[in-house]
């Protein structure tokens, strides 16, 4: 806030009014679908299920490296697909540490495996937000970014496992890592070219799956690591477990594993629901439920702030309005399939309210880190600070593709969410493209393409993955672990987009 006013010259009222956007944008809707998420994850916890989600996976695979691979990188990319917005980290995140991975790691691994699936987000949000300030045809945009992610689809398998557990962990699962990547990359390709940018990440994910679990019934490393060498050559990723020497047979029923598995599917298909076009028309202006959508306008900051040339065509000055939606919020559909599951699960209403309980007193801390980091994030859209470094970026001219996607990967640093980073730069992009003669649907899907790769490092996303995996307090650490990573996937992007723009031109979208 100090440099926003005595910098940026930004009115006091306007600074806090940023920030208290911020905040409460933080509380609504970004908190609530991580109270709804952990609540949901509690619940199989509580009612002795995620015993038998264990057991069913392990049933797969007890190699730990395949565990990642199975549920942070496959499983992610289905919930990413789904819900988006922090869901698919705060639930994978918890499903390791119940696993047995340490804290840690288990959230590091989580933000790096959810890379691949984010353009592509809560039913391809991201991808039609850039297409509404572009004016570019949104199937366009993703099935350009069709046509960058799969290569990072395929790299983020082998890449986690090489985390975990070295060179010598790639050569014992690279058949394994080439089947999550490979499918995922090859789905994600023909889905977004073929179909449109709303489904990427569900065919892609179920094929992952399925593909991966069916190819471990047949094959398995010659060597299983747990946590017992894995932690020697990788810094105790995992707490120590026994290694079986392979998998073990899961001693539940198919029943029994299905109703363990229910919350997560009831999860997947509320979600999916919600973010359909038919429903979110219902609380649409016009629509039948509008009535139950609250708008209010910021005061001192609604339409006071205007955005200038280069970064849009037009001037035009930045709304800010608060949308308060208990219905349609994407937490809600969480939170609604959490109360199933109390009934399918067999809780009770009793213990249910008694774990919803529980889950607000272990998140209160987590909730105001969030809402904090939303304010920080508010304060550097409005005030122009995001902008400046993103106008230093677009100065580079010719080699402008390369730095393209670290526009998007700021985005999304500053804001946590790749729709958000498009709505923010998608404009600049596009402009640019055409002063340096390169084609602007590359560039626009290069922004939403590197926007991916600061996910695992943007402020919201490391608070959930802490709050997730009991990790509050511990935030600088998790972010130093993954910023590296973050920084070596967007220059892949950035050098993707490079040669696309001057080389392998017949990539590009005619």
């Amino acid at each position: 806030i100090l440099i926003a006013i005595f910098a940026f010259k930004m009115p006091i009222d306007m600074a806090f009014a940023a920030a208290g956007y911020g905040f409460i944008y933080g509380l609504w809707p970004i908190a609530w679908i991580i109270v709804a998420a952990v609540f949901l994850y509690k619940l199989t916890v509580a009612s002795g299920q995620f015993d038998i989600i264990r057991s069913s996976v392990i049933s797969i695979t007890d190699d730990q490296r395949l565990q990642v691979l199975l549920i942070g990188f496959s499983f992610g990319a289905l919930l990413e697909g789904a819900a988006g917005f922090g869901a698919p980290v705060a639930i994978t995140g918890a499903l390791l540490v119940g696993l047995g991975f340490k804290p840690l790691y288990a959230a590091g691994l989580c933000l790096i495996a959810n890379t691949a699936p984010v353009a592509f987000g809560a039913l391809g949000v991201p991808i039609l937000v850039a297409g509404q300030v572009t004016g570019i045809d949104p199937f366009d945009i993703g099935a350009m970014a069709g046509r960058q992610l799969p290569f990072l689809s395929v790299l983020v398998p082998f890449w986690l496992v090489a985390m975990m557990d070295g060179w010598k962990g790639v050569k014992e699962t690279w058949p394994a890592a080439l089947v999550a990547g490979g499918s995922f990359a090859v789905t994600q390709f023909f889905t977004s070219n073929y179909i449109g940018p709303e489904l990427p990440d569900i065919t892609s994910a179920l094929v992952s799956i399925v593909s991966l679990s069916l190819f471990l019934k047949v094959w398995r490393p010659k060597n299983t690591e747990t946590a017992i060498s894995m932690g020697q050559s990788a810094g105790a990723m995992v707490v120590n477990k026994p290694s079986s020497g392979g998998p073990v047979p899961s001693e539940y029923r198919l029943g029994q594993i299905i109703r363990a598995w229910s919350p997560f599917l009831i999860l997947t298909v509320l979600v999916t629901i919600w973010t359909m076009k038919p429903f979110k028309a219902l609380f649409a202006p016009g629509g039948a439920f509008y009535s139950l959508v609250i708008n209010f306008q910021i005061p001192h900051l609604h339409q006071q702030v205007l955005k200038a040339a280069p970064i849009v065509a037009q001037p035009t000055p930045m709304d800010a309005v608060f949308k308060f939606d208990p219905l349609s919020a994407g937490g809600t559909a969480i939170f609604i399939a959490a109360i199933i599951s109390i009934f399918i699960l067999g809780v009770g209403i009793k213990k249910g309210i008694g774990v919803f309980a529980e889950t607000l007193i272990s998140l209160k801390w987590p909730i105001l880190s969030i809402g904090m980091v939303l304010a920080f994030a508010f304060v550097t859209n409005y005030s122009g600070m995001s902008t400046t470094l993103a106008l230093v970026l677009a100065g580079t001219g010719v080699m402008f593709p390369f730095f393209s996607p670290f526009l998007g990967w700021l985005g999304v640093f500053l804001t946590g969410s790749d729709t958000s980073s498009n709505a923010l730069f998608g404009s600049l992009q596009s402009t640019t493209a055409q002063q340096i003669n390169v084609s602007d649907t590359l560039l626009v899907a290069a922004n939403t393409s590197g926007g991916v790769t600061g996910k695992m490092i943007s402020p919201q996303s490391i608070a959930v993955a802490c709050a997730a995996t009991g990790m509050v307090g511990r935030e600088s650490e998790l972010f130093r672990y993954t910023v590296k990573h973050s920084l070596i996937f967007a220059s892949v992007i950035g050098i993707i987009t490079l040669l696309q723009a001057y080389v392998f031109t017949g990539m590009l979208v005619s």
